[in-house]
């Protein structure tokens, strides 16, 4: 049986990973026609990955999941701490990217390398990040933990659901989502507008 906090995880990986490779292609099309990117789209895009996976979808991870698999199983410590150490720095990371692309809309194309590489590093971090967690930590926590703590869990990661996974936004975020959407390549798609 897969249990929601599961699934959850899950989509919201596969909404992050298809926004990633997204931000890739777009800025490939727009290198191929030898135009400046929709800065706006950019930083939408960008606002989106610190406030929803690195403010809410982390948080759950580090402050639910890994606590209690710490607490039924010695297995793959070490690698949790390695998954709360990427959460903790997270936040930094999506920093330094944020600050590259503004370099680059203000200082122009001499800093577009610059930004393209601090993106990639990031998409290539992330990407890294959620295999990790569901190759080792997902299959590691059907295994030991309980009826009790997927219960805890499937609530929690019940509430505020990344509305890129289909899920209505909240009211303050509509507007963000309706744009990214209608933004994102159609070949990956990222869930309905709301």
């Amino acid at each position: 049986m897969t249990h929601a906090t599961i699934r959850i995880i899950r989509q919201e990986h596969a909404a992050l990973a298809a926004m990633l490779r997204s931000v890739i292609m777009l800025l490939d099309q727009y290198r191929r026609k030898g135009s400046p990117p929709d800065f706006a789209a950019l930083r939408a895009m960008l606002f989106y990955v610190d406030e929803f996976p690195e403010k809410r979808h982390h948080r759950k991870e580090s402050e639910l999941l890994f606590p209690k698999l710490r607490a039924r199983t010695p297995i793959s410590r070490e690698l949790m701490d390695r998954l709360d150490n990427d959460h903790a720095w997270g936040e930094r990371r999506i920093r330094h990217v944020e600050h590259a692309l503004l370099a680059y809309e203000m200082l122009g194309n001499a800093r577009r390398a610059a930004f393209e590489r601090a993106m990639g590093e990031y998409v290539d971090f992330y990407l890294d990040h959620m295999a990790m967690e569901e190759r080792e930590i997902l299959p590691l926590a059907e295994k030991v933990l309980t009826r009790d703590d997927w219960e805890e869990l499937d609530e929690a990661f019940g509430r505020n659901r990344d509305p890129l996974t289909g899920h209505a936004p909240e009211r303050e975020y509509e507007a963000l989502f309706t744009r990214i959407v209608n933004i994102v390549p159609a070949p990956i798609g990222l869930g309905a507008a709301a």
